[in-house]
């Protein structure tokens, strides 16, 4: 099933900008097999990028998130330290943390009491202070950690792995069919009538490194004034931030199913930004994210229906979307690899 799935196409060549590359075959938009390897390949192997310290101000606060299926949050302990946890109770599954955020002493599961430090120690679970050490250890139902990772500037970033060391708007389309979407900007002028002012496809450029794909309105070495100040990187898989002189927001692309996908923002405004300029920014940003979620509903319509295969990818107006693919195919056809050779699916 996987052999034929997976299909049997190269990874995408890169450099040669006078030809055209295709993309990934269709199916790994609409398949399930597949959702369920990238789950397993990515999403629960990959450092991803979901928030800003600036959300955790006190003790207590809280944040709930889930990433392709996996339920987890963060929060901040009395010490100031950022802390995240699989969100579910160690007593009997449920979810610990039952709202999108807020602010807690303890975190206390509704079902039958269990509460939990902000540390993540277990500190009471009713009735259990009548069994003996020997029967239950405390002390080995703390709940769950998950790697948190706070770098110089603030972003927080969590791996979902389980060993001690890792390696706002939803849609009825794949996560990869949104990501492709967001990184090439040859759709601007045909489907983005309000962004004709702003992006001009013929010097609108990315840049590849590392794990990131980097926008630029223009040509990077134009020195020139220019009326729109912002500055867009994609960190892979799945998030990306947009930053400008009056705010900056984190974009999160989180699959809820092979065929489902939420947008999430976080929006950070500067303090000096005047209302106008904040206004219509927004209110420009708001249009440009519409248009874009009908574009890729219609688009996932039709590769749901199994007719189109894939196409013929412009390799420098679409150099974004082709870098990501690749990263997709290579990570989830090596982890395929592994788990054919160990016999087992591998989380």
């Amino acid at each position: 099933m996987f052999r034929r799935v997976l299909g049997s196409s190269a990874p995408t060549p890169v450099g040669d900008e006078k030809k055209t590359l295709r993309a990934l075959p269709s199916s790994w938009y609409r398949s399930e097999e597949i959702y369920q390897l990238e789950r397993r390949a990515i999403f629960s192997q990959r450092w991803i990028m979901v928030a800003h310290k600036l959300r955790f101000t006190t003790a207590g606060a809280y944040v709930r998130f889930e990433q392709a299926g996996f339920p987890f949050f963060l929060v901040r302990d009395r010490d100031g330290n950022i802390n995240g946890f699989r969100n579910v109770c160690r007593h009997r599954a449920f979810p610990i943390v039952t709202e999108a955020n807020g602010e807690a002493r303890i975190l206390s599961c509704k079902y039958h009491g269990w509460s939990y430090g902000l540390k993540g120690n277990l500190a009471k679970a009713p009735g259990y202070d009548e069994m003996s050490d020997l029967d239950f250890d405390k002390s080995k139902n703390n709940l769950l950690p998950i790697h948190v990772h706070i770098n110089t500037k603030g972003f927080i970033w969590v791996n979902l792995e389980a060993s001690e060391k890792p390696k706002g708007m939803s849609g009825d389309y794949n996560w990869k069919t949104l990501a492709d979407n967001y990184n090439e900007c040859y759709h601007c002028p045909t489907a983005l009538p309000d962004a004709r002012g702003i992006a001009n496809p013929q010097t609108y450029q990315v840049d590849t490194k590392g794990g990131q794909i980097i926008h630029y309105i223009r040509d990077p070495n134009d020195t020139s004034p220019s009326p729109l100040k912002i500055c867009s990187t994609f960190y892979f898989p799945n998030a990306c931030m947009t930053v400008s002189p009056d705010f900056f927001y984190m974009m999160r692309c989180v699959p809820t199913s092979a065929q489902h996908t939420a947008m999430e923002y976080d929006v950070f405004r500067h303090k000096d930004a005047s209302n106008e300029d904040f206004t219509a920014m927004d209110e420009m940003f708001k249009q440009i994210l519409d248009e874009d979620k009908w574009l890729c509903n219609n688009a996932q319509k039709n590769l749901n229906a199994g007719v189109f295969v894939n196409g013929e990818m412009h390799t420098r107006m679409e150099k974004g979307p082709l870098f990501f693919q690749n990263r997709v195919r290579e990570m989830v056809r090596s982890h395929r690899e592994l788990e054919e050779k160990e016999k087992r699916e591998i989380p």
